[in-house]
């Protein structure tokens, strides 16, 4: 086995949730992950945890699922799911999800099927999300590779080398080599985003101007006692944590009410198993009004019309051009990824961390914050090499962020 397998599973656990002694832990992996989720248990008792639940998940079974049962099983969510979301909530399991994702692997199923279904898993389910979103529990992202996903990515490539050449890049993104010090290393990562968020809470903007050459000219306000956060979280009882292995960005809360412009994608988005090409988005207070896509306009319509939140905005985040996962020039088709090399918006829930309070505040009182709330969240890249941001401040005065693609504060 290749230590950095290991290494990176011991990140997940030791950096990732930070867990804690007899901390719960629940793991959520695709079936092709089946090798690292085995060594992430065994780094998760080696830490201390005192029990470690796995949950498999299979996307091609899931694709006959949708391609052979009515709408109304589908939209069947069963007590037993419910009760055991109950379960990992009221006894506070950290999380970790390995995903292994397929690109394209429902494309010959109907996305307004996969709409339905996923909105009645979402009504049901939906407190486990904001139970996680809320900084209760610790939570973290890594990625195993799978050949399906290996020769999306290096279509050029023989199926063995592919997947060998997939994960060099998941490691070499996460910051895991044969011989480092993983932890130092992303402590000190973790401090270089610190510097960056610490300066824009300063400035305290009151929006920001984005503008590159494919069109994007857009602003997006943000709410009043906003914070910017990166790299590391707190959750609500003190612990540190890194939500996402890799990660690259710092983000706050958008207006949900205050963003006006175009917006074009950089790069490809992956929902519910379809990729989205070469889209915009208008925006006139906070919605979004118009859209196209060069392919899979039906999914991107289904990600907009997913709920009352899912027109808004509810993160918007920025990344250098020039940081590793976008100097790698490699696509990965996986938004873990590719929303680390480049400048990101989500349409969905705020995260409520994001504005001073906002953990203690109700759904209500977030809303009347501007914070939009939504049943889900996904995030779009469109950050590019000329992109320019610049802060407007409360006084009028407008403050470069990014020149080129690059921070410049």
């Amino acid at each position: 086995m290749d230590i950095r397998k290991r290494k990176l599973a011991e990140l997940a656990v030791r950096v990732g949730i930070n867990v804690r002694e007899n901390e719960n832990v629940l793991v959520n992996a695709s079936i092709d992950c089946a090798e690292i989720a085995r060594l992430v248990v065994e780094e998760a008792y080696k830490a201390g945890a005192k029990q470690v639940i796995v949950k498999y998940r299979d996307e091609l079974i899931s694709r006959l699922h949708f391609l052979n049962q009515s709408d109304e099983t589908l939209c069947e969510i069963p007590e037993y799911l419910v009760l055991e979301n109950k379960y990992y909530c009221d006894n506070k399991f950290a999380r970790i999800s390995i995903v292994s994702p397929k690109a394209g692997i429902m494309d010959d199923v109907d996305p307004m099927k996969v709409q339905r279904q996923s909105i009645e898993a979402n009504k049901k389910l939906s407190f486990a999300q904001e139970f996680v979103m809320g900084n209760n529990v610790p939570w973290t992202i890594i990625a195993a590779a799978n050949p399906i996903w290996a020769k999306k990515v290096f279509p050029e490539l023989e199926e063995n080398e592919a997947v060998e050449k997939l994960w060099d890049a998941i490691y070499d993104a996460s910051r895991v080599t044969m011989d480092n010090d993983c932890k130092a290393d992303w402590d000190v990562h973790i401090k270089n985003l610190e510097k960056y968020f610490v300066k824009l809470n300063e400035y305290n903007f009151k929006s920001l101007l984005f503008k590159n050459s494919i069109g994007t000219d857009l602003e997006v306000g943000l709410v009043k006692n906003h914070l910017w956060a990166g790299g590391a979280e707190f959750t609500l009882d003190n612990h540190l944590y890194a939500p996402n292995i890799p990660t690259e960005e710092v983000f706050t809360m958008p207006d949900k009410y205050n963003v006006n412009g175009r917006v074009y994608s950089t790069k490809p988005l992956d929902f519910q198993g379809k990729l989205i090409t070469d889209f915009y988005l208008d925006f006139k207070d906070g919605k979004v009004v118009n859209y196209d896509a060069k392919e899979n306009k039906e999914s991107l319509k289904a990600l907009i019309e997913f709920d009352e939140g899912s027109c808004y905005l509810g993160e918007v985040a920025l990344i250098s051009h020039n940081t590793p996962i976008s100097m790698s020039n490699i696509l990965f088709y996986n938004t873990l990824f590719d929303e680390n090399a480049s400048c990101h918006l989500a349409l969905g829930r705020a995260y409520p961390m994001n504005i001073k309070g906002g953990l203690e505040m109700s759904r209500e009182e977030l809303a009347k914050n501007n914070a939009n709330l939504s049943m889900t969240h996904n995030d779009f890249m469109f950050g590019s090499a000329d992109m320019s941001v610049k802060g407007v401040t409360y006084e009028g005065d407008i403050i470069d962020i990014f020149v080129n693609g690059n921070f410049v504060i």
